[in-house]
């Protein structure tokens, strides 16, 4: 029996090519050899406000790049975290068995906070849901970034305070996998993991960005104060660059050496603007072809939230009677 794996990512901003190489790259390689469920979090992103128009139009959007990228939707199951109400219904029991200083010490709840006037109690809870998201499918492995390892920490903490409190019920979930993505910085600041939520101009490449966008984000992308490529005392933003070519080329190390050493920048960034150009050339074609057929979206969506709703129900049909509560 294969391990099932869940991951999923937020209907807001726009994914960029950290998204890809760092995460949607790596969930085409292993869609066969795990049990793939592959989820739009469109509850975790109503944290915030959200146009509903625009929301429901970016529920579609990210589907369409989950299968532009790769995923089979007859191998893996590709839903929409509020199709399955499963997910609000686990949340909720799972918030009853965690203590709000465990909340309370996320580090992106208190980020997140501190730039808002007035937190919403759904921006604090936002780690429980994502635990439900998880434990709902008993997951055993779960691909995750740097950014979210707290709340996945936290996920292990709850399905073990729950394991003690009501008997043996969950996966505690793990994070490894074989493969790992490439870490994509900000071309604006490479002290910075890419980010699809940072709106300055200059900051990230989207998928979806035509090849004239694509090169005047990388033509202003921050270098160092070196003439040319020098591997030794490279900066980061030189590093970045090398980093997002090697990972769409496929390249060695060594090759990355004889190709780049003493090259000086303005032609190191267009050959990166030119590797990104020609990579997503095709993926963005694929979008194209998918978005021009929206029955065949919401068919996708529809077959993947039936696929995984007897798991999630069965889940809360045991969480319910370990709890005693009416069934």
């Amino acid at each position: 029996m294969k391990t099932r794996v869940f991951s999923g990512m937020q209907p807001s901003g726009n994914l960029h090519i950290g998204n890809y190489l760092g995460a949607l790259r790596n969930w085409v390689r292993i869609q066969h050899d795990y049990e793939c469920i592959f989820c739009i979090v469109d509850l975790h992103a109503i944290t915030l406000y959200q146009d509903p128009a625009e929301l429901r139009a970016k529920i579609e959007e990210i589907a369409a790049l989950y299968l532009a990228a790769g995923i089979d939707p007859k191998a893996c199951a590709i839903m929409v975290q509020s199709a399955v109400p499963a997910h609000a219904e686990l949340a909720w029991m799972l918030t009853c068995v965690t203590p709000v200083g465990w909340l309370e010490r996320m580090t992106q709840y208190k980020a997140k906070g501190a730039k808002q006037e007035s937190v919403s109690d759904g921006l604090l809870q936002y780690p429980v849901l994502m635990a439900a998201d998880i434990l709902l499918y008993q997951a055993g492995i779960v691909p995750v970034g740097e950014d979210q390892a707290q709340h996945l920490e936290l996920t292990r903490d709850i399905a073990q305070r729950f394991n003690s409190l009501y008997g043996d019920t969950f996966v505690v979930p793990g994070t490894s996998l074989p493969a790992v993505g490439a870490r994509v910085m900000g071309l604006d600041d490479p002290t910075q993991k890419m980010s699809k939520s940072a709106g300055a101009a200059g900051h990230a490449v989207a998928l979806l960005d035509s090849p004239d966008k694509i090169r005047k984000t990388i033509i202003r992308a921050t270098t160092d104060s070196n003439p040319a490529v020098d591997f030794e005392t490279a900066g980061a933003g030189v590093l970045n660059l090398l980093t997002i070519y090697q990972a769409f080329a496929g390249t060695s190390d060594e090759e990355m050496k004889a190709r780049f050493t003493g090259m000086r920048y303005g032609e190191l960034k267009k050959q990166v603007t030119d590797m990104v150009v020609a990579s997503l050339g095709p993926f963005q074609q694929r979008y194209r072809e998918i978005t021009g057929d929206p029955g065949y979206l919401r068919e996708v969506l529809t077959e993947g939230a039936g696929r995984v709703a007897p798991i999630a129900n069965d889940t809360v049909g045991l969480v319910k009677e370990r709890m005693g509560l009416f069934r």
